[in-house]
This record gives C-alpha cells, sequence and structure tokens, in this order.
C-alpha cells in the first residue's frame, strides 16, 4: 500500500511541475510553499482551469489600503468581464484609453488627466482587485505596449486620499513574474506606459 501511495505521489509532483508556467520564479514557488492556501489555488486553478470570465460588482465598496481614505468611487453596477484572445472586453467593450496628450513622448499631470476623464466610463478599483483575484483574465498584452514598453494600467474609477494626504491612483502592473498593483500620485504626470482602464466607446 505504501509503494503505491509513494508512486502516486510522485506521478502526481511530476505532473504538477509539468503544468507550472516555464517563467516560474523562485519567489513565487516559496510563497506557495509556505502558504498553503495559496498552494491549493495554484493546484485548483492548474489542474480545474476556471473560466475565462467574470462578473465584478461595480458597486461594492472598494478595498482601502490600511492608512488611506477614498475620495472618490464612481459605480457602475454589475459589470461582465471576458478575455478574448489578447484583448479584454466588459459588457462586451474593449478597455484601455490613451489621452492624446500621453503619446509621442508627452506626458499629462494626473490633475489634468482625471478632468480629461471626466466624460469617460473609467473602471473603479474593483475591477482592478477582481483581475488580481483571478489573474488568468489579464491578456499578455496588458504587460507590454507594441514597443515593448511596460505599462501600468490605471483604475480612475477609484480616487484614493494616501497616509500623506496626497491623492492618488491605484494601478495594475506585471512585476517580478506575476500581476500586482501600485499606486501614483496625482501630481505626477502620465505618459505613453500609463494608459487608464476606460470602456471605448
Amino acid at each position: 500500500m505504501t509503494d503505491t501511495l509513494d508512486g502516486k505521489t510522485a506521478q502526481f509532483g511530476a505532473a504538477v511541475l509539468n503544468a507550472l508556467p516555464r517563467d516560474m520564479t523562485k519567489a513565487t514557488i516559496d510563497r506557495w510553499l509556505g502558504d498553503s492556501t495559496g498552494l491549493k489555488n495554484v493546484l485548483r486553478n492548474t489542474f480545474c482551469p476556471p473560466p475565462q470570465s467574470g462578473i465584478v460588482d461595480c458597486d461594492a465598496q472598494p478595498f482601502v489600503p490600511e492608512g488611506w481614505t477614498v475620495e472618490e468611487h464612481k459605480k457602475m453596477g454589475q459589470m461582465k468581464l471576458k478575455k478574448k484572445g489578447e484583448e479584454l472586453f466588459l459588457n462586451g467593450q474593449k478597455l484601455v484609453f490613451l489621452s492624446k496628450r500621453q503619446v509621442k513622448g508627452k506626458s499629462i499631470v494626473g490633475h489634468e488627466l482625471r478632468k480629461e476623464l471626466g466624460n469617460e466610463t473609467v473602471l473603479n478599483a474593483n475591477v482592478l482587485d477582481h483581475l488580481l483575484a483571478h489573474p488568468e483574465l489579464i491578456p499578455d498584452s496588458w504587460k507590454k505596449d507594441a514597443e515593448d514598453n511596460y505599462r501600468y494600467i490605471f483604475f480612475w474609477g477609484t480616487i484614493y486620499r494616501y497616509s500623506d494626504g496626497g491623492l492618488c491612483v491605484r494601478f495594475l502592473d506585471w512585476f517580478g513574474g506575476e500581476w500586482c498593483w501600485d499606486y501614483y500620485w496625482l501630481g505626477g504626470g502620465w505618459s505613453v506606459g500609463d494608459p487608464a482602464a476606460v470602456l471605448a466607446s
């Protein structure tokens, strides 16, 4: 009985290793090994792949990092995300927007970009957090643009005030072999690598 179990365990381990992405980083593996919940999620997603779509409640209260407050949160109801090839759609519409003032080497100050986006359907941080929970929905094309520049996808539907008192927006980016979030203050400049997650008109 023991020999049979050991044999099955070895086969299972080999199957897991073969199923993992080839660009897996040591840090990611170490984190999973130290976190049984994370490892269970990896195995569940590896052997029971999740669907390529999902419903996001954009009316719910957003995640608020410790010491931060929410300055503005635009509610959008229930939104359906769906990945098709290398494009992400929300309610059947494409995402990602660049101002004309963000291309050809130009940049725009965050406060001005916020005003310019006032008439656009900007996605809020609930969508960002849903994507982080379901990274299989994020297109690889969101990692870099056509000119091989890293992209930072901003979710302007939720504006935060962080602990120092300044306004900021959270963004999604590919870092260290995995998707994560960070933030940028509105006093800074947004250039070609900083598109907004916006429903195309």
